[in-house]
C-alpha cells in the first residue's frame, strides 16, 4: 500500500488516507450563507476519495470575513445548510472538517473576480475591522481598530460559540485559522503586534491571544474530536515569526489540546516568498520533528508521487491540498491508480475505473 493510503486515527476519527481537501475560500455566500454552489464543491471532493474535506475559513464574525462573499458560522441560521452539506460528505465516506477564522485587519474587501479591493466602512459591503494593534496590512487601507480588553474577548466568545454551531452542524474537525496575516496570525507576529499589555511584546504575549481563543472552542467542542490549526510557519521577513518559534508555539500546543499544525505560511507582511513544488514542506517536517506532534504539509503538492514521497519520508502525517484539488476533485481517485493501489470509488462511477 502506498503510504499515502495508509489510514490514521486521530482522537476518534480514523481517516482513510492522508489527502485532505485543504480551505478553499469562494467567496459565494450572502450573508454568509452556504448555498448549493458550497454543497457541490465540497460534496464533489468526497466523491473524489479525500479523506478530509475542510470547509473554507469560515467566519466566526460578520466583521471577521475577508470579503461580504466568506463563508460564516455566526447565526444558527447558517446551521441548517452546513448540516445538509456534512451529512453529504459523511455519506460519501469522507470526514468534514471546518476552518473556524476571523480576518481580522485583512477584513472588508471586494470579491477577487471584482477587483479585490478594501473597502472603506460606510461603503456598500464595507465595515471598519480589527486588529491587535492598529497597523494597516498596506498603505491604501485605512488602520484598524486596535482590540481593546472588550473586543478580545467577544472574539473568544464568537469562536466559542462558532465551535458550538460547527458541532450541531455536524463537523467533526474544526482547524483554528492562525495564519496567512489573519487575526490571530496579527496577535503572533510582531511586524503586526505592537501592544505593550499582556497580549504583545514577549513570544508569551503574542501567543497568549491565541492559547486563550483555544480554551473558549474547548468549552463547546468535545475532547474526542479532532482540533487543528493552521500556522504561518514563517513571516518571510527579518525580525518576523521564524520557523523557530513555530516549534516552539507548537510544543506548547500539544499539551493544549491541539492535535495536528497545518504548516502553512506568509500573508502577515508583504514578503519575498521563493515558491517551488513543495516549499513549505519543511516547515511541516521542522515542527513534527523538533516538537513532537502531527503535522499536515501545504503548499504546491500537485503530484502523487511528490505527496507519497512525503508522508514515506516521515516529513507531515496529512497532505493538505488546495489547487490541485480546484483542478481534480478526484485527485485521490487519480493518485490511487498512478501509484498501483486499488480504492473503493462510488458505485455510480465504477464503470470509469482506470
Amino acid at each position: 500500500m502506498p503510504h499515502l493510503f495508509s489510514p490514521i486515527k486521530i482522537k476518534n476519527i480514523e481517516f482513510k488516507n492522508r489527502l485532505v481537501v485543504s480551505p478553499l475560500c469562494e467567496y459565494s455566500c450572502v450573508d454568509g450563507f452556504a448555498n448549493n454552489w458550497h454543497l457541490v464543491h465540497l460534496g464533489s471532493r468526497a466523491v473524489g476519495g479525500a479523506a478530509l474535506v475542510i470547509a473554507e475559513a469560515t467566519a466566526v464574525s460578520p466583521e471577521g470575513r475577508i470579503s461580504h462573499g466568506d463563508l460564516g458560522i455566526y447565526k444558527d441560521e447558517h446551521i441548517e445548510k452546513l448540516k445538509e452539506i456534512t451529512d453529504f460528505i459523511h455519506q460519501n465516506g469522507s470526514v468534514a472538517g471546518v476552518q473556524l477564522a476571523h480576518a481580522g485587519r485583512k477584513g472588508s474587501h471586494e470579491l477577487p473576480w471584482l477587483g479585490n479591493a478594501w473597502l472603506a466602512p460606510g461603503q456598500p459591503n464595507g465595515w471598519k475591522t480589527v486588529a491587535p494593534s492598529p497597523i494597516s496590512f498596506s498603505p491604501n487601507e485605512e488602520m484598524p481598530l486596535e482590540l481593546d480588553k472588550a473586543g478580545i474577548e467577544k472574539v473568544k466568545a464568537d469562536f466559542k460559540a462558532a465551535a458550538a454551531r460547527a458541532l450541531a452542524a455536524g463537523f467533526k474537525v474544526i482547524e483554528i485559522h492562525g495564519a496567512h496575516g489573519y487575526l490571530i496570525n496579527e496577535f503572533l507576529s510582531p511586524l503586526s503586534n505592537h501592544r505593550t499589555d499582556e497580549y504583545g511584546g514577549s513570544f508569551e504575549n503574542r501567543i497568549r491571544f491565541l492559547l486563550e481563543v483555544i480554551e473558549s472552542v474547548k468549552e463547546t467542542w468535545p475532547k474526542e474530536n479532532p482540533l487543528f490549526i493552521r500556522i504561518s510557519s514563517s513571516d518571510w521577513t527579518e525580525a518576523g515569526w521564524t520557523a523557530d518559534d513555530s516549534v516552539a508555539l507548537a510544543r506548547i500546543l500539544i499539551n493544549k489540546g491541539i492535535d495536528l499544525v497545518d504548516c502553512s505560511s506568509g500573508g502577515n507582511v508583504l514578503a519575498r516568498i521563493p515558491l517551488k513544488p513543495g516549499y513549505q514542506v519543511e516547515f511541516a517536517e521542522k515542527v513534527k520533528k523538533e516538537a513532537g506532534i502531527l503535522t499536515g504539509a501545504v503548499g504546491l503538492i500537485t503530484e502523487a508521487k511528490q505527496a507519497d514521497d512525503i508522508i514515506q519520508t516521515g516529513q507531515a502525517d496529512l497532505i493538505m491540498i488546495a489547487r490541485e484539488f480546484l483542478r481534480d476533485p478526484y485527485f485521490p481517485l487519480r493518485a490511487a491508480h498512478q501509484l498501483g493501489h486499488e480504492v473503493k470509488w462510488p458505485v455510480q462511477y465504477e464503470r470509469a475505473k482506470w
